[in-house]
């Protein structure tokens, strides 16, 4: 017979914290610690199973359970030597949920169980105090009311404000039992008005009612929407616990409390927590009375006045500090704890591995693997890779209110402030003369990097994880939210609206590029500091990870934040970056608008040189560590002039009339530009382009090579290729303006020419791709967008409804499809090294700085991956801990 049921107390357990995902966390830690030998109130726990079973069965429960339960009870009944439902020793039970991870406040409890107008009899006997007895009762009938029979729990708010407005009270602590005794008989009142039948007075259909909704809380919207954002599944359901009841508010040998074994904000080594003299659980947290500091310590720090626990219960704050050393050298990790203590003795409620910040956490691992609590891959395996995001960028200050008027996509991570500016041009000028400007756009083009780079932020109203302003927000380690549909932005008005809401040129609005949240006014931030810990753990990390960490960077800037976040190389350099800036942009219009090949060329020896530079300065930085270097790749009508200004400046460039300038604009547009004439295509008919580009980095590595010392390790990237037949042509063209190079110079460049594999058919043919490239590089953006068939820049406008409908688990251009778009990828390399076993393999979408592709990308063998500068620390410990489970996975 399938057991449903695991007992717990008494000193023994039948479970054990191995079992969470049977007896949920909750559950598996109060087994725990009852094997422990520590003080555990007894009680049982239903395990996850019956939820399984609960849901796939009309919400009806498996035949032996009720037994099971009964059993359970009885032997809790036996350990406290009370009975449940006994009108003069009554066992009172807490029903609480428990899934397998922690979901702190987004299930269902019910506390006091069992009380009735004959078990409050006595329960007020029995305890000397029938205040405290008719509060428990009131208490039972507002939770079992409000979360089982469904009656809102402003119903019972409303009657308890008008009885205290009535007695001239302001504090539910002023009540006295004759007020408790009313308040119930009006709660229940209350009850029988709303659902037509009575308060139920039955302890065993109070139990059954109360387990009931405790599962049925599993699918409420509130645990629905937290799992979701948390990643955990549905399918884990939640265990229940029902646990006998002690009681911190029958005296003042009596206290509750929670406590941290180590500072969960900064990770500092001390004992941390908050307790209460008579009191319940409920009071720590609600604010009813304001905690009191568990140590002298945390009294001093805090400078407050009330006494410490260690002051006032000086013999249960010392077994307190012994249960804080055992469970945490057990545990070996910093743990959150509940207790209670009734009539002077202590009891253990909970424990379980304690949230913390970001920076806590790390010196935590840090200072656990030098004490030699864990070892240092351990350490390394503690940290969660996304959850570094929050020391590499501003923060909103927590303890400041915000008035958020909308959402967006959290497209890169950070807090930004400052004035709404419109144009690229316009950001640029304001923050040239000091002020913090936030670069608000419908959608951002090449065009705007200039202003991009000049905000604090970036916020538009169309696009998604992966648009132009996603991907170079992320570069520059700019916040952005992206896709924030509720906005409409007019750039004749100047303005933004947010429904009856007017944001003009000028104001200030804050964004929170890790929430999506966009506020008006400025909210305080806070500035991050990189402490030692994390350069220690990350060291750790390299030493364990095997996957090498690249990054996407064009700028000096960018470059530089790369390197001083460990960047092994650069993975992807995007060259079509660095031809925006002023007269650069005007020599590329010049190049397009040309009728012939000469034209061209000559629009191509004024870029020639602007283009050598930033390969130089990027080489120099790099000191000989890898570098790859896309050819230029989008569609040319990216670099054409919109404005009748810049139409008639590129005509007077060029020698031509501005309405030619205007017919080629029109011949160059495209239905599809995104799969239309760009990437290997553009080389193929304009070869000359290519030949200019090999030619800047050529002459650029061999001058950087002499300046530094260090060979330049130059990849050069074709992308979009196809077909085999595309890749000789334009490696042809590459080979020739090396050879070229090397005879004008007397050196010859040090390269490998690859290519991007974007397109489901370069993976399909990657083995005769491979004859020629040296090196592939999944371009996992534009390899999600083919596979798929979906633009990324117009997902965000159904992707919600295809996540709330389980189509996707998770935005594929968020992280990466592993089923379809990686099996294309382990398609491509294992065809790839087939004919070439040493071809190297990377990734340079945004997936690269995504935990779980990373994850993906070190088993399906690849040798790096490349995200944008701020992601490099993400990936490096992602790969780690990659690493770290292959390791797992083969003892």
């Amino acid at each position: 017979m399938t057991k449903w049921v695991y007992g717990f107390g008494a000193g023994s357990a039948e479970g054990k914290a191995d079992m969470r995902n049977l007896l949920g966390g909750k559950g598996a830690n109060l087994a725990e610690m009852c094997n422990l030998g520590l003080p555990v109130p007894p009680g049982f726990s239903i395990t996850t199973e019956v939820c399984t079973h609960y849901y796939d069965n009309d919400e009806t429960f498996p035949d032996a359970l009720k037994a099971q339960v009964n059993s359970a009870l009885t032997e809790v009944e036996r350990a406290v030597g009370m009975a449940f439902g006994d009108p003069e020793n009554p066992l009172l039970v807490s029903v609480r949920s428990g899934a397998r991870v922690s979901m702190p406040g987004m299930m269902d409890t019910v506390l006091n169980l069992g009380l009735n107008d004959a078990t409050v009899q006595g329960l007020a006997a029995k305890s000397g105090d029938p205040r405290f007895a008719y509060d428990s009762y009131r208490r039972f009938i507002q939770m079992y009311g409000d979360v089982v029979l469904g009656v809102e729990h402003y119903y019972f708010e409303d009657i308890l404000e008008m009885h205290k407005e009535d007695r001239g009270i302001t504090l539910d602590t002023e009540l006295d039992a004759d007020d408790l005794q009313h308040l119930v008989a009006a709660y229940k009142e209350k009850v029988e008005e709303e659902l037509g039948t009575p308060f139920p007075e039955d302890p065993r259909q109070q139990l059954w009612g109360a387990i009931s909704a405790v599962f049925g809380s599993w699918r409420i919207p509130r645990a629905t929407t937290y799992r979701r954002l948390h990643d955990i599944p549905e399918a884990w359901g939640t265990a229940v616990n029902v646990q006998a009841m002690v009681f911190g508010n029958m005296g003042d040998d009596c206290a509750t409390g929670v406590a941290f074994t180590r500072d969960p904000s900064t990770g500092e080594n001390a004992f941390y927590g908050e307790y209460l003299v008579n009191a319940q659980g409920e009071d720590v947290v609600a604010g009813i009375r304001t905690p009191q500091h568990l140590t002298e310590y945390g009294k001093t720090k805090n400078n407050s006045k009330a006494p410490s626990m260690e002051a006032v219960m000086p013999d249960i704050f010392k077994q307190l500090l012994d249960v804080r050393g055992n469970l945490e050298a057990h545990y070996r990790d910093m743990q959150d704890i509940e207790f209670t203590v009734q009539q002077g003795k202590l009891w253990m409620l909970q424990t379980r591995d304690g949230k913390r910040t970001t920076a806590a956490g790390l010196k935590i691992a840090v200072d656990m693997a030098r004490e030699g609590l864990i070892d240092k891959a351990m350490a390394v395996g503690r940290i969660e890779p996304a959850s570094l995001d929050q020391l590499l960028h501003p923060t909103l200050d927590p303890s400041v209110n915000r008035n958020v008027i909308a959402r967006g996509l959290p497209a890169s991570p950070g807090a930004a402030c400052g004035a709404v500016v419109f144009s690229a041009d316009e950001a640029e000028k304001r923050a040239g003369l000091g002020e913090a400007v936030l670069l608000v756009r419908i959608e951002t083009s090449p065009e705007d990097i200039h202003g991009m780079h000049a905000a604090k932020g970036i916020l538009t109203a169309r696009g998604g994880m992966t648009s132009h302003a996603a991907v170079v927000a992320r570069g520059m380690g700019r916040p952005c939210v992206a896709g924030a549909g509720e906005l409409r932005i007019d750039y004749q008005a100047n303005a933004l609206y947010v429904r009856d809401l007017t944001v003009n040129a000028g104001e200030v609005i804050t964004i929170d590029g890790s929430t999506g949240e966009i506020m008006v006014g400025e909210v305080a931030t806070i500035e991050p500091v990189l402490s030692d810990d994390f350069a220690v753990l990350m060291s750790w990390a390299d030493d364990i990870r095997t996957l090498g960490v690249r990054t996407n960077a064009e700028t000096a800037e960018e470059v530089r934040a790369a390197l001083r976040f460990g960047a092994d190389g650069i993975g992807l350099s995007r060259t079509e970056h660095m031809f925006f800036d002023g007269e650069r942009i005007v020599a590329v219009r010049e190049m397009i608008v040309a009728s012939d090949e000469a034209g061209r060329r000559a629009a191509l020896d004024k870029i020639l040189p602007m283009q050598r530079d930033d390969f130089i300065e990027l080489f120099r930085l790099m000191k000989g560590l890898p570098v790859t270097v896309r050819l230029l790749d989008p569609p040319l009508h990216e670099f054409l002039p919109k404005g009748d200004a810049e139409i008639a400046e590129v005509a007077a460039a060029a020698g031509v009339s501005v309405e030619q300038v205007r017919q080629r604009a029109i011949r160059l547009e495209e239905s599809n530009p995104m799969l239309g004439h760009r990437g290997c295509r553009l080389a193929i008919t304009f070869p000359e382009i290519c030949e200019m580009q090999a030619r800047a980095l050529f002459e650029a590595a061999i001058i950087a090579a002499k300046e530094t010392g260090a060979a330049v390790d130059l990849e050069v990237m074709v992308p979009l290729i196809a077909t085999k037949r595309e890749l000789d042509i334009l490696k042809a063209v590459i080979d020739r303006t090396a050879d070229a190079v090397a005879s004008e110079q007397g050196t010859r460049p040090n390269y490998t020419v690859g290519t991007m594999i974007e397109l489901p058919r370069a993976c399909l043919m990657a083995g005769e791709i491979a004859e020629t490239a040296e090196f592939f590089s999944f371009g996992t953006n534009d390899l999600t967008q083919t596979t798929f068939g979906i633009s990324r820049d117009d997902a965000a406008t159904f992707m919600a409804d295809y996540e709330k409908s389980g189509i996707f688990a998770i935005d594929p251009f968020i992280s990466l499809d592993q089923d379809g778009v990686g099996e294309l990828i382990k398609i491509g390399a294992e065809r790839g090294r087939a004919v070439r076993p040493k071809l190297k393999l990377g990734i340079c979408g945004e997936h690269g700085g995504d935990p779980a592709s990373v994850a993906f990308c070190h088993r399906a063998g690849l040798d790096y991956v490349s995200c944008s500068p701020f992601r490099v620390p993400i990936a490096r410990l992602a790969a780690a801990q990659a690493a770290l489970a292959d390791t797992a996975a083969d003892t």
